[in-house]
């Protein structure tokens, strides 16, 4: 959608399912799936991809390599894979609060980094503690151990040319504004990145607006998606995927633009433009298919990033 000159360029996260006879179907069951779902994003606009680092698999297993999948996206008006997802479940075997583990997560890190060789990735995506209920309480100490388990791994990464970027959802374990504001203050800030999912800061009760313009020199990336609810009733707590498990609403995510929308993207856009960020934003709007669907949520995205919040980026709005 910068084929007018705009320095945003905006990239899909990966959660597409579309249904058939049989149920949903996942893009990554075959070529013929991927081909249809890249056709799709690439369609109306999207010119990047973010992905979850597990598809490198099935990347090397479906075109042979890293590069014989991106000439297959480029073929296909996709520029590149913007970023990587690492969603590891953490545990007793690996959890940024337990030190004890953290030569586990680094070493696993290092291997995605060893795999995604040949892509042009600029973040890999990292929810930087444990579940909420598996941290808490929350203490000083458990932040620092995130803080220098990914100020570690960070310093890793950059030798591949990733950053490191910190997403967190509304049930991690560093969530709240206090806990939020020491991880960044404790992490380096050559090796730390921000990664900010609009709809997840809002849902645990923080403003993006707000932390962009506190952190927007650590800022590497974004997930631009809505939410209509703020948990207020400790919905963070429910295991095992408070995502799901939350009996309040049936859908924590929505796609841009829609009336009971809580995300100012207008503002964060024009601070966005103050700060002189340019380059990749990701749309996001997972579990789409809790009471609506991915290609009319991903198309209504795509709409209000190009006729909303690209002329206010660039001063015509």
């Amino acid at each position: 959608m910068d084929e007018n000159g705009s320095r945003l360029k905006w990239a899909y996260q990966d959660h597409w399912r579309r249904f058939g006879a049989g149920g949903p179907v996942m893009p990554w069951t075959s070529v013929s799936e991927l081909d249809r779902f890249i056709k799709q994003i690439a369609a109306i606009g999207f010119t990047g991809i973010q992905t979850f680092d597990w598809n490198l698999y099935a990347m090397r297993e479906m075109f042979g390599s890293t590069t014989g999948f991106e000439k297959f996206l480029q073929e296909r008006g996709i520029e590149q894979v913007v970023d990587l997802f690492h969603a590891r479940s953490y545990d007793q075997t690996g959890s940024p609060h337990l030190r004890d583990t953290h030569d586990t997560l680094f070493e696993e890190c290092r291997v995605i980094m060893e795999l995604a060789e040949g892509l042009n990735v600029q973040n890999l995506i990292v929810m930087p503690a444990a579940l909420y209920p598996d941290v808490a309480p929350v203490s000083d100490d458990q932040i620092k151990a995130a803080a220098e388990l990914w100020s570690r791994v960070g310093e890793m990464t950059l030798q591949y040319g990733v950053k490191i970027g910190a997403h967190h959802e509304f049930f991690c374990g560093i969530r709240n504004a206090d806990e939020v504001e020491k991880f960044y203050e404790w992490s380096d800030p050559r090796y730390v990145h921000f990664f900010m999912d609009t709809a997840q800061h809002v849902i645990a009760g923080l403003d993006p607006v707000q932390l962009y313009n506190r952190w927007h020199e650590r800022v590497s990336g974004f997930h631009f998606k809505d939410t209509h609810n703020v948990d207020v009733n400790d919905d963070y707590r429910k295991r095992p995927d408070s995502e799901l498990m939350a009996p309040t609403t049936p859908r924590w995510f929505h796609e841009m633009g829609t009336a009971a929308g809580l995300v100012d993207f207008p503002a964060l856009v024009r601070a966005m433009r103050e700060h002189g960020y340019s380059g990749w934003v990701g749309v996001e709007h997972d579990k789409a298919n809790f009471g609506g669907n991915y290609a009319e949520s991903t198309a209504i995205s795509a709409w209000y990033a190009r006729n909303v919040l690209e002329p206010i980026y660039e001063g015509r709005a």
